[in-house]
């Protein structure tokens, strides 16, 4: 009997050694009726996507960059606080309200605007009436702080008469900060 169990065993091995060499020759190879691949998808976002649509304007390209390292950072919103950041400045400013501009000033542009104020005699000449405009000029991320220059266009008055003045203000903030404020870091103006 064990003759017989150990010619049944090797009958067995010997058909599936057929059968697994039959199947290793067999697979893999084309025969010519397989479909040809198609097009690959192409990625839903991440890296690949943002680098194959870098813009080419600098500013945009800045814009761009906080907006991939702060996802909450949103063009048209900033643009709104720079507007009554600038407002809110200019008439701390005017009022000589040093406890209103601490916390929106860096340490040297603070200096400068208490060091303005303290120079002057009373009330400035003139206030500001409105803002007439106010773009990005420049962006960009510097390690982990982005930084956005905007130019103004705004109208002050003095009495009856009127006058058009542009100032550049850079803002900046720590990227994953908790205060969503942007803090008024360096200013440049010229008067229309």
């Amino acid at each position: 009997m064990p003759d017989s169990q150990t010619l049944g065993l090797i009958i067995a091995a010997s058909v599936a050694a057929v059968l697994l060499f039959r199947l290793y020759t067999v697979l893999g190879r084309r025969t010519g009726h397989e479909p040809q691949p198609g097009p690959r998808p192409q990625p839903q976002g991440g890296q690949l996507r943002a680098v194959a649509a870098l813009p080419a304007d600098p500013v945009a390209r800045g814009v761009m960059d906080i907006q991939l390292a702060d996802r909450n950072f949103d063009q048209n919103q900033f643009l709104k606080g720079a507007r009554t950041a600038y407002d809110m400045i200019q008439k701390a400013f005017a009022n000589g309200d040093r406890l209103a501009l601490r916390p929106l000033l860096s340490e040297d542009v603070f200096a400068a605007f208490e060091q303005a104020i303290a120079a002057r005699n009373g009330p400035p000449a003139e206030n500001l009436a409105g803002i007439t405009d106010a773009h990005i000029v420049a962006a960009g991320l510097h390690d982990d702080t982005a930084e956005v220059t905007v130019a103004f266009r705004a109208q002050f008055v003095k009495g009856e008469a009127q006058r058009d003045v542009g100032d550049i203000w850079t803002f900046a903030r720590k990227v994953g900060a908790a205060d969503p404020n942007w803090t008024l870091v360096a200013t440049s103006g010229e008067a229309a």
